[in-house]
């Protein structure tokens, strides 16, 4: 079986975006280019954390190549993830890159591989797909600007979910939360 691969030469659109009440959210990486749009499901940390070497990562290249960081121009996309929302796979690997040549950023996101290598015998046709590396994989190559609308627009919606206990740091619910600082005694409503 031959690796699909899911490739955006600058798309139209590249967005994080979830579904969802805070709490109980699903978050995924989207891009459309015409009539196509492919959404991978992925982890609060892995958009975070994406958000965040997106911005170290364009600093680096402002500095190294002696001229001002890139700001996004015109309006943030606000709008939510466009329909249908189809998962495609559940994002593992991510990797980041910059294209010196032609100046945009690669964002590589890998497919979760399931299974315990350890746990699967020579010969089982899972361990052959594991190691001939099939999993699908969600490319987008996108210029600056748009990566930085899409660090700015990941920050604000992973910040937007549950509010945070002032003591122990963990998200507060709707109904309350039992702070292990307070020994579980005391409940913390969010204000």
């Amino acid at each position: 079986m031959a690796r699909v691969v899911h490739s955006y030469d600058d798309p139209e659109r590249f967005v994080a975006g979830t579904v969802g009440e805070p709490g109980a959210r699903t978050f995924f990486l989207q891009a459309r280019a015409g009539h196509r749009l492919t959404s991978v499901a992925c982890e609060k940390e892995q958009v975070m954390a994406l958000a965040e070497r997106l911005d170290v990562m364009l600093d680096e290249v402002a500095r190294r190549f002696d001229r001002d960081p890139v700001t996004p121009s015109g309006v943030d996309d606000t709008a939510p993830l466009e329909q249908p929302i189809e998962e495609e796979f559940r994002a593992g690997t991510m990797t980041l890159a910059w294209e010196a040549d032609a100046e945009r950023v690669v964002i590589e996101v890998f497919a979760v591989v399931t299974g315990d290598p350890a746990e699967l015998e020579e010969g089982d046709p899972a361990a052959a797909a594991m190691e001939s590396d099939d999993a699908e994989v969600f490319v987008v190559r996108i210029t600056e600007e748009q990566a930085r609308a899409f660090a700015r627009r990941a920050v604000a919606l992973v910040a937007s979910g549950r509010p945070s206990c002032p003591f122990c740091g963990r998200p507060i619910d709707a109904d309350g939360h039992i702070c292990p600082r307070a020994n579980g005694y005391r409940r913390h409503l969010p204000e």
